[in-house]
């Protein structure tokens, strides 16, 4: 079942990161990030209303709140990161290397969380890896150490970011996954819509404005924004983090799609790196099993 929400939630994630990455330019990075924010909460709440209907909600405690909130201030930043990278370096590229995320998640996960690192388990994980960076290579030279090191920033701020979901959704104290998922979710969009909400409202009015102008595109990221959430956060409450997110390096082929599409270039370098990911991801599967 995670393998199946994984799948999914990276899909919705491919388009909401086009959506995100069109807007950019029009409302700025911050507008931009703000919309899988403000749009995405009323969706969740949403989600949340509906499995409500047949499930009681968990009650927060202090632990999973402060997860929670981990998570998303690191989710704030990671994806600003991530804007600011695909402007100067491309959108298939700059995914790449925010892919690096596993090698960190593995290594949080079995520090914060006691989740085993097997040697098949990190071996799998760095041969995805491995195929992230060949991906890249080509890339990140003809740019400059600064785009790449944005990309690598904000992939380990995507991992940390996890860690704190996952951590927000083990320390509730009841609920089926579903539930549980769907509860962190909601507190984690609330936050994030809160502080993102009050940034511009303080210090970007324009790109609040050029987001309530752009509802139609914003209302389409946000939605897109909320189901791959939705997706992700049950996928954590099934699986450790590492494995979510190894998984989700096949996000690398959808986007090389989108590239296309863009008209930016795939070469030799950039389909071998999908073969390794793929091979990693096959590895860690067999893992799993």
């Amino acid at each position: 079942m995670w393998i199946a929400a994984t799948l999914i939630a990276s899909l919705a994630q491919t388009g909401r990161n086009a959506a995100q990455a069109g807007l950019t330019s029009r409302i700025g990075t911050m507008g931009a990030t703000g919309v899988r924010f403000l749009f995405g909460l009323p969706f969740a709440l949403l989600f949340l209303g509906l499995i409500a209907l047949v499930e009681p909600l968990p009650r927060l405690n202090a632990t999973a709140f402060g997860y929670a909130a981990t998570g998303a201030v690191s989710q704030i930043a990671a994806t600003a990161l991530m804007l600011t990278a695909m402007q100067r370096r491309g959108f298939a590229v700059a995914t790449a290397l925010i892919k690096t995320e596993p090698v960190t998640l593995a290594i949080l996960g079995a520090v914060l969380l006691a989740e085993p690192l097997t040697p098949a388990r990190l071996g799998a994980i760095a041969v995805a890896t491995t195929g992230v960076l060949a991906m890249s290579g080509s890339g990140w030279r003809r740019a400059g150490p600064g785009p790449a090191a944005l990309a690598i920033l904000a992939g380990g701020l995507f991992g940390l970011s996890a860690i704190g979901f996952r951590g927000g959704i083990l320390s509730l104290p009841s609920g089926g996954e579903l539930m549980r998922a769907t509860t962190i979710l909601v507190l984690s969009l609330t936050l994030q819509t809160v502080l993102v909400g009050a940034w511009l409202a303080s210090r970007d009015r324009p790109a609040l404005c050029g987001m309530l102008a752009a509802w139609r595109e914003s209302l389409g990221a946000g939605f897109l924004g909320a189901l791959a959430s939705q997706f992700w956060f049950l996928a954590f409450a099934l699986a450790p983090a590492a494995n979510v997110r190894t998984l989700a390096l096949v996000e690398v082929v959808f986007a090389a799609a989108v590239s296309r599409h863009r008209r930016e270039a795939m070469g030799p370098r950039q389909l071998s790196g999908m073969a390794l990911i793929v091979a990693g991801v096959v590895g860690l599967l067999w893992t799993t099993h």
